[in-house]
């Protein structure tokens, strides 16, 4: 199949509309991202490689972090990951805290900010510094030893994280929290403001589309089941409360984060990266989410 020509059929297909939507303004450092801009990377399981626009432009992968981090987590807690966790959509909000109290401080699944800052507290408990073990794990699977978190970011996710404060605090009253919450803040921060390229994230999700083995070194990291699960989590809550749409236009499972980032995989075939940052109204890469779809109906995979 001839991806590259698939993936400039999408192009300038999308071009025209480059800047609809609004960037993530609520981060200020976000907000000073130029709009009309869109990069898509593309990795096959055996190595072949095929990118246009932006592809190399590193930006803030924001929440897309979180399928790093949970992946640690799981390998670490195994099942009982899930005494802390859910594992269903929430319909909600990624930063909404309505559901906490009625679930007892249990967060829905792990890539809520809730969940997230609960899987920031699991590797707080077994690490000096999570924030080293995750890059080291995401330099490792993506075959990039240069990945860093931008500092800048970082300081200015902890300036508006009140409402991430909020949800540790309270699910700290619930002994869902163990960490000392401003650390624990600090932590959740840098793991969001880590920089990728969509080629290092095409690169770096092959992990999840080898069924859970490192693309360069062929070491398994994940088991089977283990992957499976994180690909069936993505499939189900990785696109925050749009995940009901993206399945029935994209059929794969992927994550998005507020930067303009999603990244998807086709199990034992591939895996795409696309970057736009201009956001629809549920905080999705809007160009993003219309070139993943294109890429899906063009080339026919998906996982339905």
């Amino acid at each position: 199949m001839n991806y590259a020509e698939i993936l400039e059929k999408i192009y300038n297909e999308l071009e025209p509309t480059l800047g609809e939507g609004s960037v993530a303004n609520y981060i200020p450092e976000l907000g000073k991202v130029t709009p009309d801009q869109l990069g898509i990377s593309v990795c096959t399981n055996e190595g072949d490689e095929y990118t246009i626009g932006n592809a190399e432009r590193l930006f803030s992968i924001q929440s897309i972090s979180k399928v790093f981090s949970f992946a640690l987590a799981y390998k670490l807690e195994k099942e009982n990951l899930w005494k802390r966790l859910g594992r269903e959509p929430s319909g909600n909000r990624f930063d909404s805290l309505v559901l906490l109290e009625n679930e007892n401080g249990i967060p829905r699944n792990p890539f809520i900010n809730a969940g997230a800052l609960v899987v920031t507290d699991i590797l707080l408990q077994h690490f000096d510094n999570p924030l080293d073990e995750v890059l080291s794990f995401v330099r490792s699977i993506s075959g990039n030893p240069n990945i860093v978190i931008n500092r800048n970011v970082q300081e200015s996710e902890i300036s508006c994280a009140d409402r991430n404060y909020a949800l540790a605090h309270f699910m700290k009253s619930y002994n869902n929290i163990n960490s000392n919450v401003d650390h624990l803040i600090k932590t959740y921060s840098g793991l969001c403001a880590i920089e990728m390229t969509t080629v290092d994230l095409a690169r770096s999700f092959r992990l999840f589309s080898t069924s859970g083995c490192n693309p360069w070194t062929h070491e398994r990291v994940l088991t089977t089941s283990q992957n499976k699960r994180i690909n069936a989590v993505m499939m189900t809550c990785g696109l925050y409360n749009a995940v009901g749409d993206f399945a029935y236009r994209v059929g794969i499972p992927a994550k998005s984060g507020v930067g303009g980032g999603i990244v998807g995989v086709i199990p034992n075939e591939m895996s795409i990266a696309v970057w736009s940052p201009a956001l629809d109204e549920t905080g999705n890469s809007l160009l993003g989410i219309k070139a993943m779809e294109m890429f899906t109906t063009l080339s026919e995979k998906s996982i339905y």
